[in-house]
């Protein structure tokens, strides 16, 4: 025998109360996991922007190459090898010849990210190990639209003199290898950091 809508209407009227008495509580309650901090007790300083200028080498030819495949593109008919994913350990050097000075790697992966065009997804964390920024890490991710001239792409973090980082970069090509499939990147990557 069905309730009449009436009933049913109070029955859940009920029960939704009842919820709402079992979890109000339990969401009210003070939560140990989490605190408010002052910049003193982090050692938070005053807010400072730097700008770093660097040459990104992607090595994806001989025997020991900076890029390399993990995931290969599942469509034999995609002019922008759509699907595939790189894993790189990319130097970044101060000058665009890979034999200067080496500031850092980027550490990470880009993957072919559009049908339409060569776009890449980047994720990548440019690794210091020059002078006081040894060790620390700006971390990089967002769109590469390849054959812009300049792309810009969002700084979301870092770790070290870079942690609370955030700020773009800016990549456009120095040179690219047809042969080889080889390419230096120009970085200057601006960034906001304590």
């Amino acid at each position: 025998m069905a309730l009449p809508i009436q009933n049913l209407a109070s029955h859940l009227i009920t029960f939704f109360i009842l919820i709402s008495c079992i979890t109000i509580p339990a969401t009210a309650k003070n939560h140990n996991f989490v605190k408010s901090l002052d910049r003193k007790s982090l050692q938070i300083g005053k807010e400072k922007i730097s700008h770093f200028r660097v040459y990104w080498h992607d090595i994806v030819s001989g025997r020991s190459p900076t890029s390399v495949p993990i995931v290969k593109s599942y469509s034999n008919i995609s002019s922008t090898a759509f699907g595939l994913i790189r894993m790189i350990d990319n130097p970044l050097t101060e000058g665009p010849d890979v034999k200067s000075k080496l500031i850092g790697r980027a550490q990470g992966f880009y993957g072919s990210a559009a049908q339409e065009d060569v776009s890449l997804l980047m994720s990548m964390n440019f690794a210091f190990c020059e002078g006081k920024y040894n060790g620390s890490t700006i971390t990089v991710f967002g769109r590469n639209h390849v054959f812009s001239k300049v792309r810009e792409m969002p700084v979301i973090g870092g770790s070290g003199l870079f942690r609370f980082a955030r700020g773009y970069a800016q990549a456009s090509t120095h040179t690219f290898d047809l042969k080889t499939g080889d390419a230096v990147v120009m970085y200057n990557v601006y960034v906001m950091h304590y």
